[in-house]
């Protein structure tokens, strides 16, 4: 009995890019942190938009709007465990003692 090949999966495109070519420079950061931030907001905008188009009756397939607000959800809690994070980690260096 042979198995059939899985067949090619879609990528899935990351909120947040890791193009920065040295991770020493701020800029770099920044700029990462910059286009995670704009990313969230257009996935959120998205969201927003599709949920305004099924209320209104415009919306040909409900599950386009199920999938962006559970991708916008998604990306915010992401957000928010990063914010977390670096507010620990921020709190824990200001506790070191010099």
């Amino acid at each position: 009995m042979s198995i059939p090949a899985i067949g090619a999966i879609a990528p899935v495109t990351p909120v947040l890019s890791t193009t920065a070519t040295n991770p020493a420079s701020g800029a770099n950061f920044a700029n990462v942190l910059a286009n995670g931030l704009d990313k969230l907001q257009q996935v959120q905008t998205n969201a927003d938009n599709l949920a305004v188009q099924a209320a209104a009756g415009t919306l040909s397939d409900p599950a386009q709007y199920m999938v962006a607000s559970t991708e916008a959800s998604l990306a915010t809690e992401l957000t928010v465990a990063i914010r977390n994070k670096a507010v620990d980690a921020f709190n824990e260096i200001m506790r070191m003692q010099a």
